[in-house]
């Protein structure tokens, strides 16, 4: 394989202006479906965000304020930063049947649906209350995120990976 084909393959996808963000991965047969080409479509207009404005990472702990599950806590498991999405594990459940074929209803699954940026609020893990934090630096220069309520530091989580392994903690 050329080397010129390996590096096109690992760059990202070019999205056409109109491209209508969802679950699934751009090149995947199901964005496709979703974003048929020629079909032209309204623009969702989202407010970009720097980085100093995301305070969550995957692996948060993170309350809902608004919706059917208010008030609830559950982890960060994905985040699609280009539409400030959030996506909480075993929250914000909508279920439907999927592999329908003939007279077969399919499997009944729970499909997490995601939630704005501006929906959730982060724990403060010495009470397990929702709190807003903001970045502040320590003595010796690293960059941490402090709850503004309790003023106790907030540390960014330890992100296994698919296979268990935690690169944080290699030596």
């Amino acid at each position: 394989m050329r080397l010129t084909m390996l590096l096109a393959m690992t760059a990202k996808p070019k999205l056409p202006p109109d491209y209508r963000y969802g679950m699934n991965r751009p090149w995947t047969t199901a964005a496709k479906k979703r974003n048929p080409p020629g079909i032209k479509r309204r623009k969702v207009f989202v407010e970009p965000l720097s980085e100093d404005d995301w305070k969550v990472f995957r692996g948060d702990t993170v309350e809902i304020l608004i919706g059917k599950d208010k008030g609830k806590q559950g982890k960060i498991v994905q985040i699609i930063e280009a539409r400030n999405w959030v996506v909480l594990g075993g929250l914000n459940t909508h279920y439907r049947y999927i592999g329908k074929v003939g007279d077969y209803r399919g499997t009944y699954i729970a499909s997490e649906a995601p939630l704005l940026l501006n929906q959730i609020s982060l724990v403060d893990p010495a009470d397990r209350k929702p709190t807003e934090v903001e970045w502040r630096y320590t003595e010796e220069g690293e960059k941490v995120r402090v709850s503004t309520r309790t003023g106790k530091d907030n540390p960014k989580p330890l992100v296994q990976r698919v296979d268990g392994i935690i690169p944080e903690q290699w030596k």
